[in-house]
């Protein structure tokens, strides 16, 4: 079989991915194996209060590539890690810790979808021949003649539905990219690993970012930062009510995220929750629940997929985090150049937060999405 049609498959050392690797390979394509190396998990151990020992349910484990490597050898195809330690550091780690800096929640699951996963694996694929990838992720890739566009659209399993993660894709991207599981349920994938006799079918997913050991992002903001020579920003400031009131003092605005309820420092009569993190002031606005409801969103760094460009208002459902249920609303350029939208919902959202993604759905389909400023 010529070259180009070999797929390289995207081994992140769990089910769902050894499950798209060995359909392929069965189904008689020739399939190489490829996995990612992004993030030592032994550095900044016992730094801050940081675990010595990797915490199981971390992806990019050396734990997953072992697997990985195990299932390549029990199918009988190629299998390559490649080591992308350092773009990985700097597309993703870095600017997850200025945007906690600055007082923005970052989603690092989405960067490196969008600027490491997909671009590299694309472009190792093409190093060794291959001109297709294929991935784990639950969601559908599908060529639409009519419009001259890759549409990508939400999966049969919405309870695993990962477009969310995705939309930052180009039309380049998806155009060499296969989801072979989209149209399946989570537990149709395990019967066919186990059909397969892969021995890690019962391997739960994971849970955490893979550099952040323990999960908490803070203590590896101190650890990153001081093995970085970087001193921790002075954003101490003041915690004020939503009418302005000083109400308390905070010791740094990256201790905070918009919708937080506990830490904040302050004894109150009802529950608080941070409504708003100022940056230039390093004030963070705390209020009552209901306040965090709004009707309106900003975002930026679009990316389109199902249309080149939007010139007008669209109506679309928009997600403001992965466990949100996209919500209606309707979409406007924020202005002429089309570099920002605007979204006003039907309905107030609760918390909506600067530094997540906004991702705009019209049915299935991914319309595309944003930064929310």
């Amino acid at each position: 079989m010529p070259q180009q049609d070999i797929i390289a498959v995207a081994m992140s050392g769990g089910v769902d991915s050894s499950t798209v690797a060995a359909m392929l390979a069965h189904s008689g394509e020739p399939v190489v194996g490829l996995t990612l190396q992004l993030w030592d998990q032994t550095r900044l151990a016992g730094k801050h209060g940081i675990p010595e020992a990797p915490k199981a349910g971390r992806c990019c484990s050396l734990d997953d590539v072992y697997d990985a490597r195990r299932v390549s050898e029990h199918l009988g195809i190629p299998y390559y890690v490649v080591n992308q330690q350092e773009r990985f550091e700097q597309d993703v780690v870095r600017p997850f810790v200025d945007e906690y800096l600055a007082g923005r929640t970052p989603i690092p699951c989405s960067l490196c979808n969008n600027h490491l996963k997909f671009d590299q694996l694309l472009n190792t694929a093409r190093s060794i021949g291959a001109s297709r990838i294929a991935t784990g992720h639950y969601a559908v890739n599908e060529y639409d003649p009519d419009r001259k566009r890759w549409i990508l659209k939400r999966p049969a399993d919405l309870a695993k539905d990962q477009t969310y993660f995705l939309f930052g894709l180009t039309q380049a991207q998806l155009a060499h990219t296969l989801f072979p599981l989209g149209h399946l349920t989570k537990t149709e994938t395990c019967e066919i690993a186990r059909q397969h006799g892969l021995a890690l079918a019962e391997k739960p997913d994971s849970q955490e970012i893979c550099f952040i050991p323990g999960g908490d992002y803070k203590q590896f903001l101190t650890a990153y930062l001081e093995e970085q020579g970087r001193p921790m920003p002075e954003t101490a400031g003041e915690l004020v009510s939503s009418s302005g009131a000083v109400i308390g003092k905070h010791e740094g605005i990256s201790n905070f995220t918009v919708g937080q309820r506990k830490g904040l420092g302050i004894a109150s009569p009802s529950p608080l929750y941070v409504l708003g993190i100022d940056p230039a002031s390093h004030r963070v606005t705390v209020g009552a629940d209901a306040e965090l409801a709004t009707r309106t969103l900003r975002a930026g760094k679009l990316n389109w997929i199902s249309i080149a460009e939007l010139t007008g208002p669209m109506r679309v459902r928009i997600k403001i985090r992965h466990r949100h249920e996209p919500a209606l609303a309707t979409l406007e350029p924020a202005g002429p150049s089309s570099a920002e939208v605007v979204a006003t919902f039907d309905e107030p959202q609760r918390a909506v937060t600067p530094g997540q993604s906004a991702v705009f759905y019209d049915g299935d389909e991914v319309v595309g999405g944003g930064w929310i400023i």
